[in-house]
């Protein structure tokens, strides 16, 4: 594929149709206490990038090349809203979608005043600013977390979840150690768990868009917006949903061409960059519309962008 399917995630902060300052830094605190399950990976050598042949094009998913990453420790699920709550109790961070007074909402999750909408984005009009909207209130002002503990925090950029880390004593994973951990042991699989989208009896197997992109979402799968973070099944590593649900904000650069000079032994991604890499997709992933829902798809947006289908998941700092 070439650029049939477009960008996933929402427009870029920086593309915003407003002229607002930057937000100041904010303390993360001290470390604090990081309640997530972990997983201890022993490392290992795997094959990194898209091998059957559906990849979009400008994604940079090729060339497959091998890579060895050393042992570490990740989490078994996403950071829930349970889990930020405690870092900004004990910290008074507040999160960049706060400061500047906006976030990305999509429009079947809308729950905010009429002149709270911001209009739709250029390009993709399914996505709205929203003011008021942010983690605690993710479709705007009128939604809160209710009965929303255990599900991923969102309306996260990349900049708050290096804040949690730095509190957790914790870090963001390298795109190569998100990939290794999603394939769950099985190599050159499109799926955590195989080829096949859905199980053997016809089951969703993750948290993805049915029905007509972006008007008509039959929910096939239970769920409009978020799941909680231990639906439906583990990959063979014992991690939950590491595609669908929401986007995973890494550790690296973005950069369409990296494959080609990537090193070998645990790379880091690019020394620059304008985007930071986010994968696995998201619940409005849809064929028609995104196909990024794979192990070995990448996309990207800037480190203060935030939007109500992307959050994170840790590992543990190197020995």
């Amino acid at each position: 594929m070439s650029d049939e399917h477009p960008a996933c995630c929402a427009p870029a902060r920086a593309l915003t149709p407003l002229d607002l300052p930057l937000p100041p830094p904010t303390s993360a605190g001290s470390p604090g206490e990081h309640r997530v399950e972990q997983v201890v990976l022993g490392g290992g050598s795997f094959a990194m990038g898209n091998t059957h042949g559906d990849e979009n094009a400008a994604d940079g998913e090729t060339p497959v090349h091998d890579v060895e990453v050393a042992p570490f420790s990740i989490d078994a699920t996403s950071v829930t809203n349970a889990d930020f709550a405690r870092f900004v109790d004990a910290t008074g961070y507040r999160t960049e979608a706060e400061t500047f007074g906006f976030s990305a909402v999509f429009h079947l999750a809308l729950a905010a005043e009429p002149d709270e909408v911001m209009g739709p984005a250029a390009g993709t009009p399914w996505w709205a600013g929203v003011r008021g909207a942010d983690w605690r209130h993710p479709g705007g002002s009128r939604s809160d977390l209710d009965g929303l503990d255990d599900h991923p925090v969102v309306h996260i950029s990349w900049n708050d979840a290096v804040a949690y880390c730095k509190w957790a004593g914790r870090r963001l994973p390298t795109e190569a150690e998100w990939e290794y951990a999603a394939r769950g042991g099985l190599g050159n699989a499109r799926y955590p768990w195989g080829d096949d989208l859905l199980d053997d009896d016809g089951q969703w197997q993750c948290n993805i868009w049915q029905g007509e992109f972006p008007g008509t979402n039959t929910e096939e799968d239970g769920y409009l917006t978020t799941a909680p973070v231990r639906t439906f099944r583990p990959n063979g590593f014992g991690l939950w949903q590491m595609v669908g649900n929401v986007w995973e904000w890494c550790a690296d650069w973005f950069g369409p061409r990296y494959y080609k000079f990537s090193p070998t032994e645990n790379p880091q991604g690019p020394s620059l960059g304008a985007a930071r890499v986010i994968r696995g997709g998201s619940y409005l992933c849809h064929d028609s519309y995104c196909n990024r829902y794979r192990v070995a798809a990448r996309s990207s947006n800037t480190p203060d962008s935030s939007m109500g289908n992307a959050g994170f998941r840790t590992v543990g700092l190197q020995p």
